[in-house]
């Protein structure tokens, strides 16, 4: 059999550990005393934190340097919008607006409800705010249209502003057109109902109103919008329902959202340490271990305190992800404080606390030490994704994991040493007053049970640990018989099954109205509109970068109209030159050649001065241009996206699509390839530091195997559960790859290293080492990220569905997958 074991750095760091532990254990106070002293310090670093919040939407959920950003800079410079004469059409942003959804449950084109809405468009109009001493009203903030008069709703202007002409006037759908032109009322009503045979409104069940406000005193405008809000949330009805958002709407409920969890720390830490408390309590008055647990706690949260705060002095945003990554390292803090608590029990009792520790070291400090490089590699290799949110979020967690991992081999490492030397000495847990081994004679049962302590094995000299016990005698020899394995691997397979299925049908991206409390008032907004609004898309702007013959009707196919019309998810499009064709046949003007065409432009673009902003020429020369394709929601984002571009992209003539909302949609373009992308980068270096710390390389393969295994589970599985591929879950992917490095690279690391012959015994023994320890340490990082599932937010609840995952598949693996699977190679064993 081939010789595969290689300890080249793994018995060096043995033998500096080892020494390490020894120098803590023999000066504990210093090792005790600096880690405050330093988190006293860097915690000041938590007054900067308003400062260095970060919570722009756009900015830190979108791709830094995404297409439609730059796709938007140049609509912005190519065609510049005009003040006096706004078109929500045109805007290379969202605009600022409020808007509002009136519905009613049969039909809402009647005189009785129209004139409700009226009297809602009338108090909205004579809304005021004041500011400085002076009083606004839409009218002084309102987006001008032509000559001063403000935007308005055209299915109110169709109405004449009077709910009985609804009686006499036939709309028709989509498109209605009257004495203002061709006007689209699908932006306007929702859920129609058309006479049969021909396009006449019958009914509808919703209108659209939007308020635009010019925007260019934000003060003055954010004030009138949540006055807005403040109206439409105070105003009732009789017979219809409104709901209503404005265009900062979802910023604003999204700033809410870390005040909604507050409380949730403090239950948390409460649960936690209550766990870890019961799991470190003995019934021996000595032995007990409930400081240590507290202390592990304390630890974890030190860690929190100045990886943090040291981050706030170098001046790193801090975004609303970042508020879950102290659930996380609780829980990996957690799971390094019972590996050593753990390493301790199994240390002679007669040895010196200094000698314990040297011990302790030398069996946890290495596997702290492969868990806690390969969670910090995976975390800051997230700091290169293209989304702010994932970059924010895996700089703090790198730097707490860090943090996390000193702190438990200095601070906790002291605390645990002077608990040694409270035990070497026979105190008692509580009141540290010395205390018989055994019961003294005539004293009673009651005195035995709170004032007798410091018993062990006298056999191994060392403490008894019950979990161990467990894993020893009753779980390990279950796990390891012929017919469990053959089940366990029966399992395997149709957990795998699962989870290649749940990969099939993953679905991407961020919905935005996702970022908002479930009780916020936008949800409902975005339910109705969903519920009303769902058959059209958006009218997405095609910029034609080239000059181009427009007056030639042979050049014209050129522009692709057919490309774009034959698109599944594509209505219609509608250009600027196709109108000018238009009123050139009307008014008998030859308008076929370059000069023709020139020169009656003008006098077009006089009659429909919107027009203006959809060409960008001189007098001689049409350098840019842009026409509109209008899609319809029956394909995906990325697929409407994506094959919009691809259209552009084949097209003989230099063309661009754009829309506002591209700016969010480009997140589906790179979320599968970046999140793939940095998980195998994270594995190969996971891989790399397994097989330089762990000493078999067969058995890092099983590491990496299990990372693997786990990755996929969780990713299928959490579509099964209804959680998209966002930068919400792709977080949680990176933080996969660490938890399950943590759980099957102890179990492993412990296998190789026993002294045992035969597989079983091995795979027994690295149970019975470490099973104790990753059981306690998964089922506190659950209860860390429990408290979760009750928050209002879909960021923090995502964040535990993903978390829960990862725990369970990773103790799944690390507790019987793994181990019945090392026991198949013969390969890894150490010789």
């Amino acid at each position: 059999m081939a010789r595969c074991y290689t300890d080249c750095l793994e018995r060096p760091l043995h033998v500096f550990f080892c020494a390490l532990g020894r120098l803590i254990g023999s000066h504990p106070w210093w090792f005790l005393t600096a880690p405050l002293v330093l988190s006293a310090g860097l915690g000041s670093g938590f007054y900067l934190v308003e400062n260095r919040l970060a919570n722009d939407i756009e900015e830190q959920f979108t791709p830094v340097n995404g297409a439609a950003k730059t796709e938007r800079r140049y609509i912005q410079d190519t065609f510049p919008e005009d003040g006096s004469m706004v078109s929500s059409l045109r805007l290379s942003t969202a605009g600022t607006y409020g808007t509002f959804i009136a519905t009613h449950e049969r039909d809402i084109l009647t005189a009785e409800s129209l004139q409700e809405i009226l009297d809602m468009d009338v108090h909205v109009r004579n809304m005021s705010v004041e500011m400085d001493n002076q009083t606004f009203q839409y009218a002084d903030l309102c987006a001008q249209v032509a000559r001063g008069a403000c935007y308005s709703n055209d299915i109110l202007k169709i109405l004449n502003y009077n709910a009985r002409n609804v009686e006499l006037i036939n709309l028709t759908f989509p498109w209605y057109d009257g004495r203002f032109g061709r006007v689209p009322l699908y932006t306007s009503l929702g859920s129609v109902s058309l006479n049969k045979g021909n396009r006449v409104v019958q009914s509808a069940e919703a209108i659209q109103l939007s308020y635009f406000l010019l925007g260019d005193n934000k003060m003055v405008s954010d004030r009138w919008l949540k006055d807005f809000m403040a109206l439409m949330s105070n105003t009732s009805m009789k017979k219809i329902k409104v709901s209503h958002t404005t265009s900062m709407s979802m910023q604003w409920e999204f700033e809410k959202t870390p005040a909604s969890i507050v409380q949730l720390f403090s239950i948390t830490y409460g649960i936690t340490i209550l766990f870890t408390v019961l799991c470190c309590w003995r019934l021996d008055n000595v032995r007990s271990k409930i400081w240590v647990g507290g202390v592990g706690v304390l630890s974890t949260g030190l860690a929190v305190l100045s990886s943090f705060g040291m981050l706030l002095f170098l001046g790193c945003p801090f975004v609303m992800t970042v508020a879950s990554c102290p659930f996380m390292i609780l829980g990996i803090g957690i799971d390094d404080m019972f590996i050593m608590v753990s390493c301790w029990q199994r240390t002679r009792v007669m040895d010196s606390p200094p000698d314990r520790l040297a011990s302790t070291y030398g069996m946890a400090a290495v596997s702290i030490t492969i868990t806690s490089l390969t969670d910090a590699l995976a975390f800051f290799m997230g700091c290169c994704s293209p989304l702010g949110s994932v970059r924010s979020f895996s700089l703090y967690a790198g730097a707490a994991v860090v943090f996390c991992y000193l702190y438990n081999i200095t601070f906790l490492g002291a605390f645990l040493a002077l608990n040694g030397q409270r035990e070497a000495e026979n105190r008692h847990w509580l009141i540290c007053s010395k205390i018989p081994e055994e019961l003294p004679p005539g004293r009673s049962g009651a005195f035995g049970v709170c004032c007798v302590g410091g018993s062990y094995d006298r056999a191994t000299v060392k403490e008894a640990d019950p979990v161990s016990r467990f894993f020893e005698k009753f779980y390990g020899p279950f796990v390891t018989r012929a017919w469990t394995k053959g089940l366990v691997s029966m399992v395997y397979v149709g957990y795998l099954a699962g989870g290649i299925y749940g990969c099939s049908i993953l679905e991407e991206g961020l919905d935005v109205s996702h970022l908002a409390l479930d009780d916020s008032y936008i949800i409902r907004y975005y339910n109705t509109q969903r519920q009303h609004f769902s058959e059209y898309g958006q009218n997405v702007m095609v910029a034609v970068k080239q000059p181009f013959p427009y007056w030639s009707q042979e050049a014209q196919k050129m522009l692709c109209f057919v490309d774009f019309e034959n698109l599944s998810y594509v209505n219609s499009t509608s250009a600027w030159f196709l109108s000018f064709k238009l009123y050139a046949n009307e008014t008998n003007l030859n308008v076929s050649s370059k000069e023709a065409f020139l020169s009656h432009l003008p006098n077009f673009l006089k009659l429909n001065p919107i027009f203006r902003q959809d060409l960008n020429y001189s007098m001689d020369e049409i350098h840019a241009s842009r026409f509109f394709v209008q899609t319809l929601n029956t394909a995906t984002k990325k697929e409407t996206l994506l094959g919009l571009r691809r259209a552009a992209e084949h097209c003989m003539v230099e063309l661009m699509v754009y829309h506002p909302a591209f700016i969010y949609y480009d997140q589906y373009s790179i979320i599968t390839d970046h999140t793939v992308k940095t998980v195998l980068v994270a594995v190969a270096v996971m891989l790399l530091v397994s097989l330089i710390l762990i000493p078999n390389p067969v058995c890092c393969l099983w590491v990496a195997f299990a990372v693997c295994s786990v990755l996929v589970g969780v990713a299928g599985f959490m579509a099964l559960w209804g959680v998209s591929l966002d930068s919400i879950s792709a977080i949680n992917l990176v933080i996969c790859i660490g938890f399950s490095v943590d759980f099957s690279t102890h179990i492993s690391y412990s296998f190789v290293c026993s002294a045992k012959c035969a597989l079983n015994d091995k795979a027994v023994e690295a149970l019975a080492q470490s099973g104790g320890p990753v059981l306690q340490g998964a089922l506190s990082t659950i209860l860390g990220v429990l408290v979760l599932s009750a928050s209002g937010s879909y960021i923090f609840r995502t964040f535990f569905k993903v978390m829960f995952l990862v725990i369970m598949f990773g103790l799944l693996h690390g507790l019987l997958f793994i181990p019945v699977f090392l026991t198949f190679f013969t390969a890894c064993r150490k010789l």
